[in-house]
């Protein structure tokens, strides 16, 4: 059984992102352990959870039995009472998972003790993951000898594709908001910033990014190149956690 770290925003987290690698990875029987920002349950962004929400960029629609099932997760305690990721220490766990989200860039991937963290289980070899957005903190966490070169540097990632990213202003409405919990109301031109260019600068010539627009629920798009699981996006959720589950397996 492996100690797994799961880490996700306060600012606007993509449900079944969250969801699909939690339930499968603690279903393989993994113990987890949920970590934000903040401290304080990861309320999904409200597209995420609206049954009539298509994609305006590729139209993928959002499964009525995922979103059940994340608002299960938040009614029934187990995302009650998350650790604040600054309490975290690496040591104490075999993996790391990032999940991804609008939120991502906002209070994750630039976020200092996620950088250590990540870049302290890359020296350690164990299992790294994110999803969609969230692989933009392995784009800036770096080799510790080396500032100029990201942890990915020569290595093959997933990445959201640039044919995907909105072209329209994000605001950050989160479902079941509380005055405890409210997430924020900035306002974004789109995405905080497009994630595969910085994906291309992270791993470098001798490195590949992998971001088919064409990726589906049917045909998701999921990379391991040791130590890192990257998937690409909320469609890619399931076969995310599906290689969790494999990697940690071994």
């Amino acid at each position: 059984m492996a100690k797994v770290i799961m880490i996700a925003s306060n600012l606007g987290l993509w449900g079944e992102e969250l969801q699909a690698p939690w339930d499968l990875v603690k279903q393989a029987g993994h113990e987890v352990t949920l970590a934000t920002p903040q401290g304080k349950m990861p309320l999904p962004h409200m597209w995420s959870v609206n049954r009539d929400f298509r994609d305006p960029m590729h139209n993928l629609i959002n499964i009525p039995e995922e979103i059940d099932r994340c608002f299960e997760l938040m009614h029934n305690g187990e995302w009650d009472n998350p650790i604040k990721i600054t309490d975290a220490k690496m040591e104490e766990y075999d993996a790391i998972v990032i999940v991804g989200g609008f939120g991502a860039p906002l209070d994750l991937n630039g976020n200092p003790q996620v950088i250590r963290m990540v870049q302290q289980a890359w020296v350690d070899n164990k299992t790294i993951g994110a999803l969609c957005y969230a692989v933009g903190a392995l784009c800036l966490a770096r080799h510790p000898d080396d500032y100029k070169k990201s942890v990915l540097n020569g290595k093959t990632v997933a990445a959201h594709p640039r044919e995907w990213d909105f072209r329209i202003p994000i605001t950050y409405e989160l479902a079941e908001a509380t005055p405890d919990n409210p997430g924020t109301t900035v306002t974004t031109p789109g995405f905080v910033y497009p994630l595969r260019p910085l994906a291309e600068d992270a791993v470098g010539d001798q490195g590949t990014v992998i971001s088919p627009p064409t990726t589906t629920r049917a045909n998701p798009c999921v990379v391991y190149d040791a130590p890192f699981v990257t998937g690409l996006s909320f469609e890619s959720s399931v076969a995310f956690g599906q290689k969790l589950v494999e990697v940690l397996a071994t």
